[in-house]
């Protein structure tokens, strides 16, 4: 296939933000492309060039991809840059300046699909002395044979901002009408795997069921959701009621086979190089040849012993480098609650209190190194409130109430858990916007507009820069302009928008209504507490939770 009928297609995104007419695009493309060609596609049309679960990063920023459209097109970086202060977007100075440059310097000979693909994919294995060059030489030996909307889209993807508008869900139901299969189906095999492009080339072939998971290669996790009180619980749940603690670390599914250990987040990074002390904990005390647990790793004090919450330990899966140091100084304990997969095969589809006697059979508890959740069965509300006070009282989030009865369901809101937490609970949300500081901070962003999910949408509920640091302990303003710097979309005066991904945990006082905001709600005073970089976008607080939260005030 030429790239430009991958772009045609692209152009044909663009115009629409209807679902459907999307999912109909994608699904006669993904009809007419052979099974060489569909993973490949399907990764593209992402906006990327390896699955989701991939780790590996193509290292393009827009500085470098700038350069690369001054090789290709022979125009002045000055003059490239001039054009991208006024554009805001490095796609559309690619394509203006192809578009306008002189005849005699344009080679030009169709680009193929897989041309660009094995390019780009090049991108992510350069290391070493010369790398800057070289994939500045493998970007613009695709421009130099792109017209002008080719290299817009090339561009746009090796900086990660394709801007087609597709969704997991749009790709999941492409998929399933392009090939004739259950959406339920397809979403479960992406589930499994995290990669659509595996599960599109399986629904291509009638193999869908063939879809397996194992250890080593990560998964979503079963979610919960949000009830307002314990009488909500059980009239979800029903008359027996499974009690934990809603823990405040981060989320992980800790993969085992024989000794070769994998830990994961619930955004399915990989983060055991930066947990080497988790990896010899469940060597040690996870007795099992194979497995997967899921569980929350928490941070403690190792001079109190007193739990710490996530916001300290975050450090520890940012970081990278002084491993042993951070050990010692950010020690964790691994809190299991459930187990997905034991000794050959999967035991998702097994009752929850099954599952829990596998964890009672594997998990050699140790304080402070490995722990099972502590959990309670009970048929009286009464029990349950005096749990949740105790949770409270530990400092814990919360609480989460599950049917006994339930299945572990991957990736999935469904009727088998719910989480309960004190009224003001604190809320997940996206940094959409920020404002540029004034006298010492006005090398920062310091001021940050914060959205919630509404539909595929994010919409604004406040700005929030109380919390964070200039400098020391903590996120600080530096840290933070850091991370948006290479996100921003556009700046008006001293306001930017930046790109949806910096999630940060706010804490505020109240929910009020608001003309100002696009959600209708302002939170009063909110508070930075801490990044959320373990979570994904698709996770955050909707503007459903900030309503529900705004009633339960007014109650």
């Amino acid at each position: 296939m030429d790239y430009l009928s991958l772009v045609n297609v692209y152009l044909e995104l663009e115009k629409t933000t209807k679902r459907l007419e999307k999912t109909e695009i994608i699904s006669n493309l993904l009809k007419k492309c052979s099974e060489d060609e569909i993973e490949k596609i399907v990764y593209l049309l992402q906006g990327r060039v390896f699955p989701s679960v991939d780790e590996r990063k193509l290292g393009m920023s827009s500085k470098l991809a700038l350069k690369a459209i001054h090789v290709s097109t022979g125009s002045s970086l000055s003059e490239i840059e001039k054009l991208f202060r006024k554009m805001g977007d490095v796609g559309s100075v690619c394509e203006k300046l192809i578009e306008t440059k002189k005849q005699s310097t344009l080679v030009s000979k169709k680009l193929k699909l897989d041309k660009v693909f094995s390019n780009l994919q090049k991108l992510a294995s350069l290391e070493g002395k010369g790398t800057v060059n070289k994939k500045i030489q493998l970007v613009s030996e695709l421009l130099t044979s792109a017209n002008s909307l080719e290299g817009k889209f090339i561009v746009r993807t090796i900086i990660s901002d394709l801007r087609v508008g597709v969704a997991a869900g749009i790709l999941r139901d492409s998929i399933a009408k392009a090939f004739d299969v259950n959406v339920n189906e397809v979403e479960e095999a992406a589930n499994l795997t995290g990669d659509y492009g595996l599960v599109a080339f399986k629904a291509k072939q009638g193999k869908l069921k063939d879809v397996k998971f194992k250890p080593g290669v990560p998964l979503r996790l079963m979610l919960a959701i949000s009830v307002s009180d314990i009488e909500d619980g059980f009239k979800e749940i029903g008359e027996e009621v499974l009690l934990d603690y809603k823990l405040d670390g981060f989320r992980a599914s800790i993969h085992k086979n024989d000794d070769d250990v994998k830990i994961f987040t619930r955004s399915l990074e990989n983060i055991t190089k930066q947990f080497p002390d988790v990896v010899e904990y469940v060597k040690k005390y996870v007795k099992a040849k194979d497995v997967i647990i899921d569980s929350e790793i928490m941070g403690y004090d190792p001079k109190t012993k007193t739990y710490m919450p996530f916001q300290n330990i975050s450090q520890r899966i940012k970081r990278k480098y002084d491993i042993e140091k951070l050990i010692k100084e950010l020690p964790v304990e691994i809190n299991v609650f459930d187990v997905l997969y034991f000794n050959g095969k999967s035991v998702m589809e097994e009752k929850l209190v099954d599952r829990l006697k596998i964890v009672d059979k594997i998990i050699e508890e140790h304080k402070f190194k490995i722990r099972i959740v502590e959990r309670k069965i009970t048929k009286s509300s009464k029990v349950a409130e005096e749990f949740f006070d105790t949770a409270l009282k530990l400092g814990y989030e919360g609480i989460m109430l599950k049917n006994p009865e339930a299945l572990y369901v991957p990736g999935r809101y469904v009727n088998g858990w719910y989480k309960l937490k004190s009224v003001l609970e604190p809320l997940d949300l996206v940094i959409v916007g920020a404002t540029w500081g004034e006298g010492k901070r006005a090398k920062w962003l310091s001021s940050y507009t914060i959205a919630c999910r509404s539909g595929k949408d994010f919409v604004e509920v406040g700005k929030v820069s109380t919390g964070v640091k200039e400098k020391n302990e903590g996120v600080t303003y530096e840290e933070l302009t850091k991370l948006l710097k290479p996100l921003m979309t556009e700046q008006k005066g001293q306001e930017v928008r930046v790109k949806p991904e910096i999630i940060v945990e706010v804490h505020y006082e109240e929910v009020q209504k608001s003309p100002t905001y696009s959600s209708g709600y302002a939170l009063r005073f909110p508070r930075f507490k801490s990044l959320r970089i373990e979570k994904p976008l698709d996770e955050i607080n909707t503007l459903q939770d900030i309503v529900r939260i705004y009633k339960l005030e007014k109650k």
